[in-house]
């Protein structure tokens, strides 16, 4: 039997509905289909304004002597070396910021595949809807929606339990 790949899930929070506002980002990695390692990291977004305060409850006073994503950047790249793919929840999301943040801090984004536990979800157990509260239920995996921590431990739980099942990255 072929060994599980190397993996992380991630998750990033906005401020606004800019894709450069990232303010939180957590990183779980993934090795022989256990977790190993879990990073939050809080970043200054570009801007003062918070929108989303209300739905992830970090707030402008939480972050501004935080790093941005630039100078972050470092840090996150460790989480990154040696796996196979990112996995987030609605990854398009999550990939987006990620570029957009590597872009304007004018670092080249990792060549690392992603992959959609929305997707999964789908494709594996035909769950929907596939909002990550719903997954969450419907494969008994606790969640604190919009904690990132959460919300990437989460992610990782449902690779792991698809993997289990004999899903695979194609």
């Amino acid at each position: 039997m072929k060994a599980a790949p190397t993996f992380v899930a991630l998750d990033f929070e906005t401020a606004d509905y800019q894709r450069d506002s990232a303010c939180a980002v957590a990183i779980v990695r993934v090795e022989s289909l256990r977790i190993v390692r879990t990073d939050v990291y809080l970043l200054r977004p570009p801007r003062r304004d918070f929108v989303f305060t209300d739905l992830h409850g970090i707030s402008w006073d939480d972050v501004r002597r935080k790093p941005t994503f630039a100078k972050q950047w470092p840090k996150l790249a460790e989480h990154l070396d040696g796996v196979a793919f990112i996995a987030a929840h609605n990854s398009g999301f999550d990939e987006s910021v990620l570029r957009t943040c590597c872009r304007i801090a004018k670092i080249r984004p990792p060549k690392v595949p992603f992959v959609c536990t929305v997707e999964i979800a789908r494709s594996m157990w035909r769950i929907y809807p596939t909002k990550l509260p719903y997954v969450c239920n419907a494969l008994s995996i606790p969640l604190k929606h919009h904690d990132p921590e959460s919300d990437a431990k989460a992610c990782a739980n449902i690779v792991i339990k698809a993997m289990k099942a004999g899903w695979s990255i194609s």
